[in-house]
């Protein structure tokens, strides 16, 4: 029990300490996710035709599908607008994100930036080339499925998680200091 806490708090620490690194070295990671994306959807689409399904287990597939629209397909049935308005969102959002990587952070808050940056490339990449992003990740159980999704989107959602936990930390950098006591 204690060497399980130990290293929790060990983790913790490593994350929540701010990067001595340069900004630009958790570039290298949202390049990962990228490279990772891509290379997983050319599988995809390599030995999958369109709405092809390979049952893993009984409540995961693999399966291509494609996505004009934005999460849980918002939009996809437009006229195809939609393709550079979500694109000009995700260019807006990495400059966004880049300039928080500039600003640094912990670990934790500069991980979950990178993965969403990623992410966002890993999509706006397919938005750009084919007009609609390829998912193939599909949870499901009976009748109810997940709607599909793919490596950008998982990095996404797990890069958002890490920011809302990192929102809720200490920040010993931002606590005001204390009051000075009077000498008795």
């Amino acid at each position: 029990m204690l060497a399980c806490r130990s290293i929790r708090v060990a983790a913790e620490l490593t994350l929540a300490t701010p990067t001595p690194r340069p900004w630009w070295r958790w570039l290298l990671l949202a390049a990962a996710v990228i490279a990772l994306d891509l290379a997983t959807k050319a599988w995809i689409v390599a030995l999958f035709r369109e709405g092809q399904e390979l049952p893993v287990t009984s409540f995961f597939s693999l399966v291509l599908a494609y996505n004009t629209g934005a999460a849980f397909s918002f939009l996809a049935g437009a006229d195809g607008w939609q393709r550079w308005l979500f694109g000009g969102i995700a260019i807006v959002a990495s400059a966004f994100l880049v300039w928080m990587l500039k600003r640094g952070g912990s670990r934790l808050l500069c991980t979950g930036l990178a993965l969403i940056l990623g992410g966002a490339l890993g999509n706006l990449w397919d938005r750009v080339m084919i007009g609609r992003v390829t998912d193939f990740l599909l949870f499901h159980y009976g009748s109810w499925s997940w709607p599909a999704f793919n490596v950008a989107d998982s990095a996404i959602s797990v890069g958002a998680a890490l920011l809302i936990f990192d929102s809720f930390r200490d920040h010993a950098d931002h606590r005001r200091p204390a009051a000075p006591t009077e000498p008795r």
